[in-house]
C-alpha cells in the first residue's frame, strides 16, 4: 500500500482535523489545570504535559487496536431489575471515571469563582506541584483519547478478509473482499483454511501521525489559549461550563457503553451534534449577555456623570467591570 497515495493523504487530513476538533476540550482543561502551579511554571507544565500525553496516546492507540475486542468484553455487571442495570467494560469504566472527574473539576472551579473575594487575582483552586499538574493533564488526555482514537479507527481502516480455520482461528489476512478471498483459496489452497470472514486492517501509522500533528498544534496553541483566558476572565466562566458539558458527554458515553439502565430508563449517549449545539447556544448567549451588560453599564456611567461623580470614580468602576466575568457583573448592575 502506497503511503503517499491520494486516499491515504485524504484520510490523514481527515484524521488531523478530527484530532484538532476533539482536542479543543483537552486544550481547555490543560489551560485551566496548568495555572495552578504558578505563572512562571505554567508554560513548562503545558509543554511537558502535552508532550507526554502525545507519547502515551500513541501507545494507547497501539494497545486499543491490538486489544479492541478484549476491551469491549464485560468485566462485571449489576442487574438490580427495575432500579439499576449495567455491564461494565474497561472502556466504559475509564470513560465514566474521567467524565465524573471533569464534572467535579468544573464544579469546583465555578464554586471557587463564586466565593473568592478578588477574582482578578485568583488563579483557581488549591495549588498543585508541577508533577501533580502534569500527571493530571496526561491522565485526562488518556481519557479524552478513547473517544478520539475510536473515532479515528472508524475512518482509518481498510476492508480485508480474514482466512480462518475450522476452529475459527485467523490463519492469515487477505487484502480484498471475502468473495475474492474465497476465489483465491480455491485456486491456491492454504493448509487448515476452511473459509474467509470480513475484517478490517486499521491504518495505525496514519492515526499516529495525526496524533503527533495535533499534539504539535496543541503545544503551539496552549500558551496562547492560557494567555487569552488570563486577559479575558469573562470567558473563563464560559470555558468552565463547556468543560462541564464535556464531562456530561463522557459520562453519558460511558453509561451507553455499559448499557446502563436507571429505573428501567436506558441511558443514551449525548450525541456530538447536541453537544456542539449546546456549546453554540452558550457562546451566543454569552456574547449577547456581555453586550447587554456593556449597554447597561454605559447607561449607568451616563447616570453617574449626570449626578456629578468624578471621572476617576467612573473610570475605576469601569476598569473593575472589564475584569469581572459576566456572571458576577450581572449582580452589580
Amino acid at each position: 500500500m502506497d503511503f503517499f497515495s491520494i486516499d491515504n493523504l485524504l484520510t490523514l487530513l481527515m484524521l488531523t482535523l478530527l484530532q484538532a476538533v476533539l482536542g479543543f476540550d483537552n486544550l481547555l482543561y490543560i489551560s485551566i489545570e496548568s495555572k495552578r502551579v504558578g505563572e512562571e511554571k505554567a508554560p513548562m507544565v503545558r509543554q511537558w504535559g502535552i508532550g507526554l500525553a502525545v507519547a502515551f496516546r500513541i501507545i494507547l492507540l497501539f494497545i486499543i487496536v491490538a486489544l479492541f475486542d478484549a476491551l469491549a468484553e464485560p468485566l462485571f455487571g449489576f442487574h438490580l431489575t427495575g432500579f439499576f442495570e449495567g455491564e461494565f467494560t474497561f472502556q466504559s469504566l475509564i470513560t465514566l471515571a474521567g467524565g465524573a472527574f471533569i464534572i467535579y473539576t468544573a464544579i469546583k472551579e465555578i464554586t471557587h469563582l463564586l466565593t473568592v473575594d478578588h477574582i482578578e487575582h485568583s488563579e483557581g483552586g488549591k495549588a498543585k506541584s508541577v508533577m501533580q499538574a502534569i500527571t493530571l493533564i496526561v491522565a485526562m488526555n488518556l481519557v479524552f483519547s478513547f473517544d478520539s482514537i475510536l473515532s479515528a479507527m472508524a475512518i482509518a481502516n481498510v476492508e480485508v478478509a480474514n482466512i480462518v480455520s475450522a476452529s475459527g482461528e485467523v490463519i492469515d489476512t487477505f487484502k480484498g473482499t471475502v468473495t475474492d478471498c474465497k476465489s483465491a483459496l480455491i485456486s491456491t489452497p492454504i493448509e487448515g483454511a476452511v473459509g474467509c470472514r470480513p475484517g478490517k486492517d486499521y491504518q495505525v501509522w496514519l492515526m499516529a501521525i495525526a496524533i503527533i500533528v495535533s499534539g504539535i498544534v496543541m503545544a503551539l496553541m496552549a500558551d496562547a489559549v492560557a494567555e487569552f483566558l488570563k486577559k479575558n476572565r469573562m470567558y473563563e466562566v464560559l470555558g468552565l461550563f463547556i468543560l462541564f458539558l464535556v464531562g456530561v458527554l463522557l459520562v453519558t458515553e460511558g453509561a451507553h457503553l455499559a448499557h446502563m439502565k436507571l429505573f428501567t430508563f436506558t441511558i443514551e449517549a449525548m450525541s456530538k451534534s447536541s453537544f456542539y449545539l449546546v456549546i453554540f447556544v452558550l457562546v451566543v448567549t454569552d456574547i449577547i449577555s456581555t453586550n447587554y451588560q456593556k449597554r447597561l453599564w454605559r447607561q449607568r456611567e451616563a447616570e453617574l456623570q449626570a449626578h456629578g461623580e468624578s471621572e476617576s470614580v467612573v473610570a475605576a468602576v469601569d476598569d473593575e467591570m472589564d475584569r469581572k466575568p459576566p456572571i458576577f457583573t450581572g449582580f452589580r448592575l
